[in-house]
């Protein structure tokens, strides 16, 4: 006697297809595609979780940068500075401190410039 596994085929199959629901085309509504599809999306969403710190580090030496011009400063230089003064503060707070904050960042910059020179 076989055993037909059909309730169980279909539970899976409505599992991969609520998962792809709103894909283009057959994605969206082929078991053997939509299952391919989701697998996808699993290994592009993984990536993209790697990716986001990537980006995000990216735009806050952006921002700071941008903040620095003003200043006349490499961003390079900026950050040595700021090693040397041992003023620790992230590139995440550098940079809200220059969008929300410039005379904040001004003032964590003449420390940092000040300290800087003093030594050297």
């Amino acid at each position: 006697m076989r055993v037909k596994g059909g309730t169980v085929t279909k539970r899976r199959h409505k599992k991969i297809l609520k998962l792809t629901q709103g894909y283009r085309m057959t994605k969206g509504r082929l078991y053997r595609v939509s299952k391919e599809a989701a697998l996808h999306a699993g290994e592009y969403a993984f990536m993209g979780r790697k990716l986001r710190k990537r980006d995000l580090r990216c735009l806050w030496i952006q921002r700071i940068n941008a903040a620095l011009t003003p200043f006349k400063t490499p961003y390079s230089q900026f950050i040595n500075q700021l090693k040397k003064a041992k003023i620790e503060v992230n590139r995440k707070m550098l940079a809200d401190l220059a969008v929300s904050h410039p005379e904040a960042f001004k003032a964590v910059f003449d420390k940092a410039n000040a300290k800087s020179t003093s030594k050297s």
